[in-house]
């Protein structure tokens, strides 16, 4: 099969046939048909974030069960997946304590010395997540994909698998977003106008997107904003203060930058908190001002994928789709071939897409 391998970091992903394992137990085939491109990746081409190559990348995708190992039975051949790459065994502490998505399913992975899911040549290749969907196939395990309806387009329900679940999981689950709150939001791309949608959805009564662009902030009200605040017209603090009248309740940092998450935290007014959604790299630290965390209450808290349990919330967003509450066509900037990940990494470097989809045949 086809697929793109990362040989070193800060090196363009190289198109190359690979040769794909028969499922063993717990795990299943896929024929892959989308998979959406996340910042996350690019990291990973960076160095930023902790995964060694040669590795094929990619883990927000959706496709169709092909095969199934023995011992499966939560899905058969023929049935539309969505793969998330926040796997669970489902007998850690995480797990049966109602936090699968901080398992991370290592347990699952094949190990050491085992025949590897992907090879190149009889070189072992990493999966990202386990996943590894920037390939015309993939082999997971099967507790890394959630069941969908037949009518959803899987182009879109590929968005879901990472980007939606952790902006709309960040404001349904980990921040709760009450009705009638204000709220901001720092970066929209896709995840940042997927916690957008959330707070919309949750019935936030102000939502302020900020951004440095303004296109991204016009796609930002497309969505639920109901204001924009321009990062290269001034200060993004201050304008989000006057607007307010002393801050937001909430603020959500989508991007992954030191200097972002101080903003965030500078925004919310006594009492508020600021959520961090965007991934910092391995060693790469924040400040915070101790007067404003201690004397004003402020607080700062993480939120992994969208604090999830994927086979639950994924086809309840599934669902929105459909009946028209979440917007995914319109966070789509282009739909390209596998032979043009690159040209996505680069669009992405340069913040002229939203979210790039990677299609198969």
């Amino acid at each position: 099969m086809k697929a793109a391998v990362l040989h070193a970091y800060n090196e363009p992903l190289k198109i190359a046939e690979v040769q794909i394992d028969e499922p063993r137990s717990g795990e299943v085939l896929l024929r892959t048909a989308a998979s959406g491109v996340c910042h996350s990746d690019l990291h990973i081409i960076e160095g930023r974030l902790p995964a060694p190559p040669p590795l094929v990348l990619g883990h927000e995708p959706a496709g169709i069960v092909e095969r199934v190992g023995e011992d499966v039975t939560y899905v058969k051949p023929g049935d539309p997946v969505i793969a998330c790459l926040s796997v669970f065994c489902g007998k850690c502490e995480y797990c049966t304590a109602g936090r699968p998505y901080l398992c991370g399913g290592a347990q699952l992975d094949r190990q050491p010395g085992d025949t590897p899911r992907l090879t190149l040549d009889g070189t072992p290749l990493y999966q990202m997540g386990q996943l590894a969907s920037f390939a015309e196939k993939m082999l997971v395990p099967e507790n890394s994909l959630v069941k969908i309806r037949e009518d959803m387009p899987l182009d879109r329900a590929a968005l879901i698998g990472c980007g939606v679940t952790t902006g709309l999981g960040a404001a349904l689950n980990t921040a709760r977003v009450r009705a009638g709150s204000t709220v901001a939001v720092i970066g929209c791309g896709g995840v940042g106008l997927s916690i957008i949608q959330g707070c919309r959805i949750a019935g936030a009564g102000r939502i302020i997107a900020v951004d440095t662009q303004d296109w991204k902030l016009e796609l930002a009200r497309t969505v639920g904003a109901t204001d924009g605040v321009s990062a290269s017209a001034g200060d993004a603090v201050a304008q989000v203060i006057e607007l307010t009248g002393g801050g937001v309740e909430q603020a959500f940092e989508a991007i992954g930058l030191n200097a972002t998450v101080q903003q965030a935290l500078a925004m919310t007014r006594k009492g508020g908190t600021a959520f961090m959604v965007g991934v910092l790299g391995i060693g790469e630290n924040i400040e915070l001002p101790g007067f404003d965390v201690v004397i004003n209450e402020k607080r700062i808290q993480g939120s992994m994928m969208g604090s999830n349990a994927f086979r639950i919330d994924m086809p309840r967003y599934v669902d929105f789709y459909l009946n028209g509450q979440l917007k995914l066509d319109e966070m789509i900037s282009a739909r390209r071939p596998l032979e043009e990940v690159n040209t996505c990494f680069d669009e992405m470097r340069k913040g002229t897409a939203a979210r790039s989809v990677i299609v198969f045949d």
